[in-house]
């Protein structure tokens, strides 16, 4: 069982989709990074110098009662908040991450199309016609 598990992880497809799981997270970080700390900042400057991440909504105060000036100040008071600035800077993240695969596989699918228009090598002649090749040529120099 022990080498049957081992046949398993060494097989090109695993070892391939954790490479591809690895990078994907490491990719996920890095834009997650870029939404948070370069992109949005700008947006929420335009926005009346808030953080976005910032932007929430109170249901229910806390045992401090607000107004509560960061989304963090709220939840040490114990209340009940609404982060919609958060779910938009998810949405952004997940929107850059997917328009990225949405390129990688547009760029595989391109290069396996010009795979399949490009004509094929012709066939290699087989002995028989290698042989009658020679003869033809040999009574041509006749």
């Amino acid at each position: 069982m022990l080498k049957e598990f081992k046949d398993f992880i060494m097989r090109g497809n695993v070892v391939d989709m954790a490479i591809g799981i690895v990078i994907g997270a490491a990719f996920g970080a890095v834009v997650k990074s870029f939404v948070d700390n370069i992109l949005m900042p700008p947006i929420g400057l335009l926005m009346g110098g808030r953080d976005f991440a910032d932007l929430f909504v109170v249901l229910k105060a806390g045992v401090q009662p607000g107004p509560y000036p960061t989304l963090e100040a709220a939840k040490e008071a114990g209340a009940v908040v609404w982060p919609w600035g958060v779910f938009i800077n998810e949405v952004v993240t997940f929107l850059i991450i997917a328009f990225a695969i949405f390129l990688v596989v547009k760029a595989i699918n391109n290069m396996k199309k010009k795979e399949e228009e490009a004509p094929p090598a012709p066939p290699e002649p087989s002995a028989e016609e290698k042989l009658l090749s020679e003869i033809r040529d040999l009574l041509a120099q006749k």
